[in-house]
């Protein structure tokens, strides 16, 4: 896994680029975590980070300088609350093509003062309905959203729908109640009280008993198949193969009577 050091910083393509802006060129190197972002001094107006591994917009030191942010085609499902305090300056934040589901889960962007351009466009979240609406509602700095100038009819739709009572109540039904691990918890807790005590020491023993990496990788498929060691798994229960059993049966019975 390669990693956003001090030393890939340094060695990445500087440029001046079409906009006569100073533009550090971080794209296609697959890091996942942002980091070691101080190395830059703070000496670009555009950072691109395109196409990485990149899993939450976090870590930025405070920037002055920095207007423009590409972070598309990442895997970015969060959005660090502190973002607007190290990026006070950023006028163009572009997220295309990344994991972002909920609608809260970009409320962060609201506290960035200058911000007038985002662009969300192939995020799942982008699906929602009414989304467009939220991002003006929530966003009021922003002129242009998804490439398309946000007119002046959209947001006085947009503060009508989230306005006043209802759209308090609306806006409590959007908040994200995530928790990191909650889900995970969960699952385990879940499967933990689906599987009796037998059959879990059944998968020990099998996985203590395994003296090869075949034999590991086999036990992973027997499981992920719902089979557990010793034991035999339920067969699918297929109406049309069960009647071709049942006829094949009784002619050898009748077979054996004859």
């Amino acid at each position: 896994m390669v990693r956003l050091t001090a030393d890939v910083i340094a060695e990445a393509a500087q440029l001046v680029n079409p906009c006569r802006e100073r533009e550090l060129n971080l794209r296609s190197y697959k890091f996942s975590v942002v980091e070691n972002l101080g190395a830059t001094l703070d000496q670009f107006d555009t950072i691109n980070m395109n196409d990485n591994d990149i899993k939450k917009l976090e870590n930025f030191p405070y920037f002055q300088r920095l207007k423009i942010l590409y972070v598309a085609n990442n895997r970015i499902r969060k959005i660090s609350p502190d973002v607007a305090q190290s990026l006070p300056n950023l006028e163009e934040l572009v997220l295309n093509n990344n994991e972002i589901k909920d609608l809260a889960d970009i409320d962060p962007l609201a506290e960035l003062p200058n911000l007038e351009y985002l662009s969300l466009l192939g995020c799942p979240m982008c699906a929602i309905t009414n989304y467009r609406l939220y991002v003006i509602f929530k966003l009021k700095t922003v002129r242009v959203l998804d490439y398309r100038r946000v007119k002046k009819s959209e947001r006085e739709a947009a503060n009508k729908m989230f306005s006043g009572s209802k759209g308090d109540k609306l806006l409590k039904e959007i908040a994200n109640t995530f928790v990191p691990g909650g889900e995970l918890d969960d699952l385990q807790k879940r499967k933990e009280k689906e599987m009796p005590a037998a059959d879990r020491e059944k998968i020990k023993a099998a996985i203590l008993q395994a003296k090869t990496l075949e034999e590991v990788e086999m036990l992973q498929q027997q499981l992920q198949a719902g089979v557990i060691p010793g034991k035999r798994g339920k067969k699918a229960v297929n109406p049309e193969v069960e009647e071709e059993e049942d006829e094949e049966e009784e002619e050898e019975g009748e077979k054996m009577q004859e």
